[in-house]
This record gives structure tokens, C-alpha cells and sequence, in this order.
């Protein structure tokens, strides 16, 4: 379960009853976001009140607000007591009235980031009053970052064989993604779930088909020997994946499953996108990692593929990959369509361009040269356009100059493939990258 905990902060000598109605407003802004956070009864107003409120407690977001001003020793308390990724939040001063300051918050908070910076703890910031949609927006989009990155931790990470000749940028280390991450990964090879898959008689895939022709159309036109295989991997990865509590994958598919099993398994990890598991293709885990960042924050499934057409007329980057997009993301003038595998013409696979959206975000976790992970982020919109390619298709409308997008993007080397979330996440994805301690470029 999420641990938040608010420590509403402030000295006495400042205009006690504009800070308890600030406490007031801002723990109701608060337990709109998280309805359990651990608030106290007013404004902690000593260092032994602080310490009070805190001892003895586990967090995994800490909200400090200045309401008033106090001095950076009370932030020490925080970090001496608390390890866990702090919020920094700043209410706007009431309008002045030629009196005295009110509250004088701001300066508190150039006192708690020059502490939090001194500790060397990395931390979030938001101004704003409690009552404006802008500081709820930008407050909930740190604790969508917070929940993430602790869910990350509890995360089981599925490689299902090893990435293709030269797609290494995706093959992850087990103590390397853990550290980074807080992921547990778990490595199986490929042969293992095809020899499950070839173990199924009939009678054990037909729930699995009844289930896949709901999500396909088209089923019945792909051979009806492809389409119980397809079945019978289906019910081989989806057992694999209740049985060992797995989060998110990342398969290898070709060419194994053409040539070793003699059907596709890209339909399968697209229901599995579906049914709430993240899953990549060409065993790109990292893929698979910036998936499930984009599905644990939206609630959505998402997109996975290559950037593989730039349009500057429309400043869009169209987004595809051969036919592995989750069913519910088709347009509905076409559903989910059952095809052929656009080079190796075996069946079944997914045809069909993706539906639109106002809001949506291009994520990748990556590495830079040196082997350091970054993350990139770039808020985007996904336009009503039919199927661009054989397989399945997506055309983003970027915030960001589309062409900059892909010149700097290559000249700095980030990877072929990226998730597209259904909503803008970007915010978040840059809290976490700064809880995380890796660099975002955020485009």
C-alpha cells in the first residue's frame, strides 16, 4: 500500500489564522489525491513538532509545505527521520495590504530546497495555491510519479528469450535494473514456453480461443492451424504469467517463433497488453520497462513501436511495428483485424491504425553512451488517421517541433523502439526521473 504523509510547516510569529486556512485547503487538496495521507491537526510549528509527527513513521512520499516561513532546520528533521522522495510545495502569499507579511512561505521554501540541496537529496517543487487546477495537476502528477516508482519495486519483469542480433540496446542485467529500478527480473528462454504451447490439446486452448476471437476480427480467414497455435501460446504466456506473478514482458519473436514454432506470437502479447501486462516484442525489456511506467500512471494500455515516418507539414512522427498493438487502441471504424506477419506472411498478427487522442506521450528508458540510464518524454497528440502500414500504426502530433524530435533524437542516440502512453504523463515521468536520480529529456 502507498504511504503519503503531508508536514505542513511554520513559526508562530507569523498570521496564524491565514495559515490555518492555507492547512485547511491544502490537506483537502491533499486527500483528493491520496484519501489516506497522514496529515496532522494544524501547522507544525517547532522542529519538535515535525519530529513529533514523523518519528516512527515509513513514507513513500513526504509533502513538506512551508505555510509560513521557517528555516532549513526543520527540513534537516525531515531528512534525518524520513528517506523517501520528498515534495516540496509553496502556497502563494495572500494579497499584500501594506501590513506585515502574512506568511512569507517563499522565502521558507528557498531555505528548505538550499537544505534538501545540501543534503544532496534530490526533490520535487510545486507553487501554487491550493485551490487552482494548475497546482492539483502538477501535485498529482508527483504522486502518480511516487506510486510508480514504488510499484517498480514489487515489479516481476518477464525476458522471454534474448534480443535479436543487434537490438542489444534492449537486454537488460538483473542487478543493474534492480538498482536502478527497484525491478526484479526474471529470464525464461524461449523454447520453453513454445514446448508448453505444443503440450495443449484442443480441447485446452478453446477458452483461449472463444476469449481471442472477442478481441480479433477477422480470426476465421488466418489458417486454422496458425490460429490454434496462436491459441496455444496464448494460454502458455498467460498461465507463465499468473503463475509467477509477472508485471510487464518482453518476448523475443522473431525468429524463433516463425521458424521453430511456425506462428507468430504478436497477437498474443497484444491481448496480454490488454489484460493489464505490459508486454514488448523483440525482447526489448527497457521497452517493456517505459510500457508499464506508461500503464501504471494512465491506467491504459500502450503503444509500442518504431518511429518510422516524419511528416513537417503536420509535424507528426508516425509510430508503427508489425502487428503487435493492444486490441483496444484499434479505430472503431475497423477493430481489432486479424492478418499476416507483413514479412514472413504467417498469421495471426494485428492490422490496423490506432484510434485518437488529445493527450498522449512519447516515453523510452534508454542509455546514453557512457551506459547511463536516461528517460525521454515528449507530450503529444494522437491524430484520427487510418492505417498507414501493414501491420499496426499511430500518428503523433507533437508539442515539439516533429523534426527537431527526430534530428536530436538520432544525433543523440536514442533507441528504435518507444512506448505511447494514452494521456501526458510527462510531468510525472519527470518527478520520477528525478527521484530516480536519472536525467530526463524531456522534448
Amino acid at each position: 500500500m502507498f504511504h503519503s504523509i503531508y508536514i505542513p510547516i511554520g513559526v508562530p510569529t507569523f498570521d496564524q489564522k491565514a495559515a490555518a486556512g492555507m492547512f485547511d485547503s491544502s490537506a483537502a487538496a491533499l486527500k483528493a489525491i491520496d484519501e489516506d495521507i497522514l496529515c496532522p491537526d494544524g501547522v507544525l510549528l517547532s522542529v519538535a513538532a515535525v519530529e513529533n509527527h514523523i518519528k516512527g513513521q515509513s513514507a513513500d512520499l513526504a509533502v513538506v509545505q512551508n505555510v509560513t516561513f521557517a528555516n532549513g532546520a526543520y527540513m534537516a528533521a525531515v531528512l534525518r527521520l524520513l528517506d523517501c522522495p520528498v515534495l516540496l510545495w509553496t502556497p502563494v502569499e495572500p494579497v499584500p495590504d501594506t501590513g506585515r507579511l502574512k506568511l512569507n512561505a517563499l522565502t521558507g521554501a528557498f531555505s528548505a530546497g538550499n537544505m534538501l540541496t545540501a543534503m544532496g537529496r534530490p526533490f520535487s517543487y510545486v507553487y501554487g495555491a491550493p485551490e487552482q487546477t494548475e497546482t492539483d495537476s502538477a501535485l498529482k502528477a508527483v504522486f502518480d510519479a511516487a506510486r510508480v516508482k514504488k510499484a517498480m519495486r514489487a515489479l516481476n519483469l518477464l525476458q522471454v528469450g534474448h534480443t535479436p542480433q543487434g537490438f542489444g540496446f534492449g537486454r537488460a542485467l538483473d542487478g543493474e535494473i534492480q538498482k536502478a529500478f527497484g525491478v526484479n527480473l526474471l529470464s525464461i528462454e524461449a523454447r520453453e514456453l513454445i514446448d508448453r504451447a505444443k503440450s495443449y490439446s484442443a480441447a485446452d486452448i478453446e477458452p483461449y480461443l472463444k476469449d481471442a476471437k472477442g478481441r480479433i476480427c477477422g480470426l476465421d480467414k488466418i489458417d486454422g492451424k496458425n490460429v490454434a497455435d496462436f491459441a496455444r501460446l496464448y494460454k502458455a504466456y498467460a498461465e507463465y504469467v499468473k503463475e509467477n506473478n509477472i508485471g510487464a514482458l518482453a518476448s523475443r519473436c522473431w525468429s524463433d517463433f516463425f521458424t521453430a514454432f511456425g506462428t507468430p506470437v504478436c497477437a498474443v502479447l497484444a491481448i496480454l497488453d490488454d489484460l493489464g501486462v505490459p508486454s514488448a516484442c523483440e525482447a526489448d525489456t527497457y521497452g517493456a520497462l517505459s510500457m508499464y511506467i506508461a500503464q501504471y500512471i494512465t491506467g491504459k494500455p500502450s503503444f509500442f513501436g518504431d518511429p518510422v515516418a516524419l511528416n513537417e507539414k503536420d509535424n507528426t512522427v508516425t509510430f508503427w511495428h508489425c502487428g503487435t498493438a493492444p486490441c483496444s487502441l484499434a479505430r472503431e471504424d475497423t477493430g481489432a483485424v486479424a492478418g499476416v506477419h507483413c514479412n514472413r506472411r504467417i498469421g495471426p498478427t494485428l492490422e490496423f491504425g490506432c484510434k485518437p487522442a488529445e493527450k498522449a506521450t512519447i516515453l523510452r528508458i534508454g542509455k546514453d553512451g557512457e551506459g547511463k540510464f536516461r528517460i525521454l518524454t515528449a507530450s503529444a497528440e494522437i491524430l484520427d488517421r487510418p492505417q498507414q502500414y501493414a501491420g499496426t500504426s499511430m500518428v503523433t502530433k507533437l508539442n515539439f517541433n516533429a523534426r527537431r524530435f527526430v534530428e536530436e533524437a538520432v544525433a543523440f542516440g536514442w533507441e528504435p523502439h518507444y512506448a505511447v502512453a494514452m494521456d501526458d504523463v510527462s510531468d510525472a515521468v519527470e518527478h520520477l526521473g528525478r527521484m530516480l536520480g536519472i536525467k530526463v529529456w524531456r522534448f
